[in-house]
């Protein structure tokens, strides 16, 4: 069996949040559909909450603290990333912004990912397609089709067997997704983001 490794990222600001349950449910969903694929999951998710001050130093002096680069190497070396945000202001939070800002402008490309959020009501929810997924598209994420809302009523236990709730089979669904893309391809591991640099030698032959 091959082992996967999949990183979940949490911007929820409270402990508990909404945001962080919805990250482990998708990484319960996408785990389940990996080892349905003969794959061994390995999940790992990351409350950027408890990066908060070293996500602002490393964006003021361009350098991370040794935790946050770990957190970065396990995110950019992941074999998928699930990114999870609260909405504030009909967009991600200035948390998950930020960290995404500290990242290398190349260390995402062609990683799978898989897009949530969260918010108060479901008219919030197109935010996900006109500020999260481009900004993930802008770094070249191979992003999967479909991504998960949850609002607060999506939490609640009024649904019923004639309107049962959809976000539980939108998570099944979406975890599949990316189950499908990552069971596709081999191992990622880390990124060198120095990989494409021609070395002293070509530059001085050239």
């Amino acid at each position: 069996m091959t082992e996967r490794h999949i990183v979940a990222l949490s911007a929820g600001l409270g402990r508990p949040s909404s945001t962080r349950l919805l990250a482990d449910r998708l990484a319960e969903a996408t785990a389940t559909e990996l080892a349905d694929r003969g794959q061994r999951p390995e999940v790992r998710v990351v409350e950027l909450r408890d990066h908060a001050h070293d996500i602002v130093n490393a964006m003021l002096t361009g350098v991370p603290s040794p935790e946050l680069a770990e957190v970065i190497e396990a995110v950019t070396g992941a074999d998928a990333l699930i990114a999870v945000t609260p909405l504030f202001t009909t967009t991600y939070s200035g948390l998950f912004k930020s960290f995404v800002d500290v990242l290398d402008k190349d260390s995402l490309v062609g990683l799978p990912v898989l897009l949530g959020a969260t918010g108060g009501t479901a008219r919030h929810s197109l935010a996900l397609e006109y500020s999260i997924r481009p900004l993930f598209t802008y770094l070249r994420a191979d992003v999967a089709t479909t991504s998960v809302f949850a609002a607060t009523d999506d939490w609640a236990a009024g649904a019923t067997a004639d309107e049962p709730s959809p976000l539980p089979a939108r998570i099944r669904r979406a975890g599949a997704e990316l189950a499908t893309t990552v069971a596709a391809r081999g191992p990622r591991g880390p990124q060198d983001p120095f990989a494409g640099a021609p070395s002293f030698a070509d530059l001085l032959g050239g």
